[in-house]
């Protein structure tokens, strides 16, 4: 019975978010009884995400989106559920803010494009790091991005499971690189490269000889030459892309000549 209870329950918590997520797609609600509501939904979710973008997921509460909008921290509860719900709808709401991929461009433009997207988002907003990307319930804004990323492939020679593929590898290929921007980014605020290097090259240039350590002492010298930093995650991310789509259109070549 309590099985069951809980099923119920968590399909009305469901129900209740999908409804939230879609609710400019639904017919409105008829007017219920309390305290009329002073701001809107779309209105807590960007103060969230401007938080968000600030502070970072972590120090994100139902108590500092109330404070910023004016509200008791309890009243929020009238426009979201959860924070768990609202962070589903600000990972939503910055999926509808995309701009449209090309669809028109040769394919490698196409798939460029998604791919720089994705990473420019992340850096955008380093807390989308910290959500889950499972199961991660679909709204208009995930879905809308879904259907361009997939009208921007298509017609180009994969099959359909291929074009699902390619949006994952580029997606993940993308938000990998991101992590690392993100993070040289962060970094860089607290203790510039050059004043890291003053630290610690002396004490590393001890301890790593080149004779026991022959091709990282060599590799290391001509990238740190190079980047004048721990690495370069812009160099490196176009650097990826390129070997990526070259697979990619590689796999869409084939397919063709099947």
């Amino acid at each position: 019975m309590a099985d069951r209870h809980a099923a119920e329950e968590s399909a009305d918590q469901a129900r209740a978010l999908l409804a939230l997520l879609w609710r400019h797609e639904l017919p409105p609600r008829p007017g219920g009884r309390g305290p009329k509501q002073t701001v809107s939904v779309d209105e807590v979710v960007q103060t969230a995400i401007a938080l968000a973008d600030r502070d970072g997921l972590a120090k994100l509460s139902v108590r500092a989106v109330a404070g910023e909008l004016g509200l008791r921290p309890m009243s929020l509860y009238t426009y979201v559920p959860s924070m768990r719900a609202l962070t589903v709808l600000m990972v939503d709401a910055v999926a509808a803010a995309d701009e449209p991929l090309p669809v028109d461009a040769p394919p490698r433009t196409r798939m460029a494009a998604l791919a720089r997207q994705v990473r420019a988002e992340v850096i955008a907003h380093p807390w989308l790091l910290d959500v889950s990307p499972w199961r991660v319930v679909l709204g208009p804004g995930r879905t809308r991005r879904y259907e361009r990323q997939l009208a921007a492939l298509d017609g180009i020679g994969l099959t359909d499971v291929e074009m699902d593929r390619v949006i994952a590898v580029l997606t993940e290929f993308a938000t990998g690189n991101a992590r690392m921007a993100v993070a040289a980014a962060r970094e860089a605020a607290e203790m510039s490269d050059a004043r890291w290097w003053e630290v610690h090259g002396p004490l590393l240039t001890q301890v790593m000889s080149a004779h026991a350590f022959p091709l990282a002492s060599r590799v290391g010298a001509a990238v740190g030459e190079l980047y004048q930093a721990p690495a370069d995650p812009d160099g490196a991310f176009e650097f990826g892309l390129a070997a990526t789509l070259d697979g990619i259109l590689g796999t869409a070549g084939s397919s063709r000549a099947d």
